[in-house]
Protein backbone atom coordinates (compact mmCIF):
# COMPACT_ATOMS: atom_id res chain seq x y z
CA UNK A 1 0.00 0.00 0.00
CA UNK A 2 1.31 3.40 -1.06
CA UNK A 3 -0.21 6.56 1.02
CA UNK A 4 -0.68 9.77 -1.58
CA UNK A 5 -1.66 13.32 -1.12
CA UNK A 6 -3.31 14.68 -4.47
CA UNK A 7 -4.82 17.81 -4.90
CA UNK A 8 -7.26 18.26 -8.11
CA UNK A 9 -8.41 21.60 -8.95
CA UNK A 10 -7.42 23.17 -5.56
CA UNK A 11 -8.91 20.20 -3.37
CA UNK A 12 -7.00 18.14 -1.70
CA UNK A 13 -7.48 13.97 -1.36
CA UNK A 14 -5.30 11.56 0.61
CA UNK A 15 -5.41 8.42 -0.77
CA UNK A 16 -4.19 5.01 -0.44
CA UNK A 17 -3.20 3.00 -3.81
CA UNK A 18 -2.62 -1.40 -3.41
CA UNK A 19 -0.06 -2.09 -5.55
CA UNK A 20 -0.07 -4.57 -8.36
CA UNK A 21 -0.31 -8.41 -6.69
CA UNK A 22 -0.77 -7.06 -2.92
CA UNK A 23 -3.83 -9.03 -1.76
CA UNK A 24 -4.36 -6.74 1.52
CA UNK A 25 -7.38 -5.11 1.70
CA UNK A 26 -7.03 -1.30 0.40
CA UNK A 27 -7.86 1.29 3.24
CA UNK A 28 -10.90 3.58 2.36
CA UNK A 29 -9.40 7.08 0.85
CA UNK A 30 -9.68 10.16 3.31
CA UNK A 31 -11.67 12.83 1.72
CA UNK A 32 -10.06 15.97 2.93
CA UNK A 33 -12.54 18.28 1.09
CA UNK A 34 -15.08 17.34 -2.08
CA UNK A 35 -16.69 19.25 -4.58
CA UNK A 36 -20.48 18.34 -4.97
CA UNK A 37 -20.90 15.61 -8.12
CA UNK A 38 -21.60 16.62 -11.16
CA UNK A 39 -24.85 14.60 -12.25
CA UNK A 40 -24.40 13.57 -15.57
CA UNK A 41 -26.27 15.50 -18.25
CA UNK A 42 -29.20 13.77 -20.13
CA UNK A 43 -28.23 14.32 -23.96
CA UNK A 44 -30.44 16.76 -26.00
CA UNK A 45 -32.33 16.20 -28.41
CA UNK A 46 -31.03 17.02 -31.84
CA UNK A 47 -32.22 18.31 -35.04
CA UNK A 48 -31.34 15.35 -37.09
CA UNK A 49 -31.57 14.26 -40.68
CA UNK A 50 -31.93 10.13 -40.28
CA UNK A 51 -28.90 9.16 -38.25
CA UNK A 52 -26.04 7.80 -39.80
CA UNK A 53 -27.77 7.92 -43.14
CA UNK A 54 -24.89 8.40 -45.05
CA UNK A 55 -22.33 6.13 -46.16
CA UNK A 56 -19.21 8.30 -44.79
CA UNK A 57 -19.47 8.14 -41.27
CA UNK A 58 -17.80 11.64 -39.45
CA UNK A 59 -16.19 10.32 -36.36
CA UNK A 60 -14.96 12.73 -33.21
CA UNK A 61 -10.91 12.05 -33.23
CA UNK A 62 -10.92 13.12 -29.32
CA UNK A 63 -13.86 14.28 -26.64
CA UNK A 64 -15.31 17.14 -26.52
CA UNK A 65 -18.09 19.77 -26.48
CA UNK A 66 -19.91 20.41 -30.20
CA UNK A 67 -19.11 24.24 -30.92
CA UNK A 68 -20.89 25.03 -33.70
CA UNK A 69 -22.38 22.96 -36.54
CA UNK A 70 -21.03 24.50 -39.86
CA UNK A 71 -22.77 22.63 -42.60
CA UNK A 72 -26.67 21.25 -42.53
CA UNK A 73 -27.70 18.15 -44.24
CA UNK A 74 -27.84 18.81 -48.05
CA UNK A 75 -24.88 21.13 -47.92
CA UNK A 76 -21.99 19.59 -50.65
CA UNK A 77 -18.56 19.63 -49.19
CA UNK A 78 -15.09 18.99 -50.60
CA UNK A 79 -12.50 16.99 -48.28
CA UNK A 80 -11.34 19.57 -45.82
CA UNK A 81 -13.99 21.57 -45.31
CA UNK A 82 -14.88 22.35 -42.05
CA UNK A 83 -18.36 20.25 -40.83
CA UNK A 84 -18.23 21.04 -37.60
CA UNK A 85 -16.03 22.37 -34.55
CA UNK A 86 -15.63 21.12 -31.31
CA UNK A 87 -13.96 22.38 -28.34
CA UNK A 88 -11.55 20.00 -27.13
CA UNK A 89 -9.68 21.13 -23.36
CA UNK A 90 -10.55 25.01 -24.46
CA UNK A 91 -9.64 25.08 -28.39
CA UNK A 92 -12.02 25.08 -30.78
CA UNK A 93 -11.16 22.11 -33.07
CA UNK A 94 -12.68 21.51 -36.93
CA UNK A 95 -13.55 18.56 -37.89
CA UNK A 96 -13.09 18.32 -42.06
CA UNK A 97 -14.94 16.70 -44.24
CA UNK A 98 -12.48 13.18 -45.09
CA UNK A 99 -13.67 13.41 -48.85
CA UNK A 100 -15.69 15.31 -51.34
CA UNK A 101 -19.80 14.48 -50.86
CA UNK A 102 -22.90 15.24 -49.47
CA UNK A 103 -23.93 15.80 -45.70
CA UNK A 104 -26.32 13.01 -45.31
CA UNK A 105 -26.87 13.74 -41.49
CA UNK A 106 -25.76 15.51 -38.47
CA UNK A 107 -25.99 13.47 -35.11
CA UNK A 108 -25.26 15.94 -33.03
CA UNK A 109 -26.28 19.52 -31.38
CA UNK A 110 -24.38 22.43 -30.30
CA UNK A 111 -23.64 21.91 -26.52
CA UNK A 112 -23.35 17.73 -26.71
CA UNK A 113 -20.77 16.76 -24.87
CA UNK A 114 -18.89 13.90 -27.25
CA UNK A 115 -16.32 10.84 -26.55
CA UNK A 116 -13.90 10.18 -28.53
CA UNK A 117 -15.05 7.90 -31.67
CA UNK A 118 -18.48 9.05 -31.49
CA UNK A 119 -20.57 9.33 -34.69
CA UNK A 120 -20.80 13.33 -35.73
CA UNK A 121 -22.45 13.22 -39.17
CA UNK A 122 -22.49 11.21 -42.13
CA UNK A 123 -21.98 12.02 -46.05
CA UNK A 124 -23.26 10.42 -49.43
CA UNK A 125 -19.75 10.29 -51.75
Amino acid sequence: MKNYTITVNGNVYDVTVEEAGSTGAAAAPRRVAAPAPKAAAAPAAAPKAAGGAGNVRIEAKAAGKVFKIEANPGTAVKKGDTVLVLEVMKMETPVVAPEDGTVASIDVAVGDQVESGALLATLNN
